[in-house]
This record gives C-alpha cells, sequence and structure tokens, in this order.
C-alpha cells in the first residue's frame, strides 16, 4: 500500500532544548496508545524519574498489548544511572525490552522517540541539541520505525534486568 500524504492537521517544528525534549517526551507518553520506540546514545536520566517511570508504567498497564522498546549504543551504564528503568523493565518484561547496538549500527546518530506510527521526537545528532517533533506525521514517523527496525535488528539480545550468580 502506497502512502499517499500526511493528513491535514500533520505538523513539524524544531527547536533547540533538551529541557523541553525531555518535556516532551513525558507529554507525549500519556497520548501514546500502543508502542513506544525508544533510540538513542544511552538513556537520558529523565527515564530514571520517578515521574518518568510511572508514566511507562500507566502507559504499559493501559493495554496488554503495548510495548515499550529501547535501543540504545551503551548499555553499560545503565546499572548504575537507571536504576529504576531496570527494575520497570523486569517488572515488564513481557512489554519492555532494552537492547544495545552491535558494531553494525555504532554508526548511527540521531536519537529519536516514535510514539505509536504518527508522533515523534527526532534529533539530528546526539552531541547537539537541535531536534524535531512531527504529530500526525505518519510518512516521517514510518521512516523512523523502519531505521529502529533495522538498528534493531543489528543489536544484541534483550538486556538481562535482574543479577544473577551472586
Amino acid at each position: 500500500m502506497e502512502l499517499t500524504g500526511n493528513p491535514p492537521n500533520a505538523q513539524y517544528r524544531r527547536f533547540e532544548s533538551n529541557r523541553e525534549y525531555e518535556e516532551l517526551i513525558d507529554q507525549m507518553i500519556p497520548l501514546t496508545q500502543r508502542i513506544i520506540r525508544v533510540f538513542d546514545k544511552s538513556i537520558s536520566r529523565g527515564y530514571n524519574s520517578p515521574a518518568r517511570i510511572e508514566l511507562l508504567r500507566q502507559f504499559l498497564l493501559a493495554a496488554r498489548t503495548n510495548k515499550l522498546l529501547i535501543v540504545v549504543h551503551e548499555a553499560r551504564q545503565l546499572p548504575a544511572e537507571q536504576p529504576r528503568l531496570l527494575e520497570f523493565a523486569r517488572q515488564f518484561s513481557h512489554a519492555c525490552t532494552i537492547r544495545e547496538t552491535l558494531k553494525g549500527a555504532k554508526h548511527v546518530y540521531d536519537p529519536f522517540v516514535v510514539f505509536d506510527g504518527s508522533h515523534y521526537l527526532h534529533r539530528f545528532h546526539h552531541a547537539h541539541m537541535r531536534a524535531a517533533q512531527g504529530l500526525h506525521d505518519a510518512i516521517a514517523a514510518q521512516q523512523l520505525i523502519e531505521r529502529f527496525e533495522e538498528i534493531s535488528e543489528c543489536s544484541g539480545p534483550p538486556l538481562a534486568t535482574h543479577v544473577t550468580g551472586l
């Protein structure tokens, strides 16, 4: 099926604030009805905040089929920097996965979050805070979803979210 265009209410805007990026993530989570895809170099501290964890908890509890998929380049620091997120991923292991990219995907440098199939936040490079928000933009969101799938294919298995062998 060929996409013929976005609905008339499609919106796109640029911004340059990390604070705004984090606030927009928190605003978009409650509006999401099915799936959140997160790709980043590393997970921001916002994902360890009690407020964001509660938003994600409510999202996953809203429907059994809801999913949170996270892929990062650097997962080593997660136990020290993201204990709440890892505990959340353990509690919701049926609906939340965190994966680390393998060598073949380490060259991708533009973080993004896609909410369902038509809303997204897209940073143009992880080292800079130039970003864009798309609302009701199914065409650009689909491109990011396809990139996410490609990145996921070049990632390792879901991270173990519990400590074993101690």
